[in-house]
């Protein structure tokens, strides 16, 4: 592996060309990031899921209600 100019914690796999990073602070915080983000998706589809549940329990208690007017 060969250092990176001018970046360090970046390094060069000379077998594969690929460009590395060995910061695990920086990989750390990425690691932070993104299970955030996947906390955050999680819980919109969630309250998607509760939302429509909702939506569902209310047009079956006008059903209800309407059936009970009408007869």
């Amino acid at each position: 592996m060969k250092k990176v100019d001018g970046h360090d914690g970046l390094v060069r796999d000379e077998n594969s060309n690929a460009i590395l990073n060995t910061n695990s602070v920086e990989y750390n915080n990425y690691l932070s990031i993104r299970a955030r983000r996947k906390q955050g998706s999680n819980r919109i589809d969630t309250m998607e899921n509760d939302l429509k549940s909702l939506k569902d329990d209310i047009n079956e208690i006008k059903t209800l209600l309407r059936a009970l007017s009408n007869g």
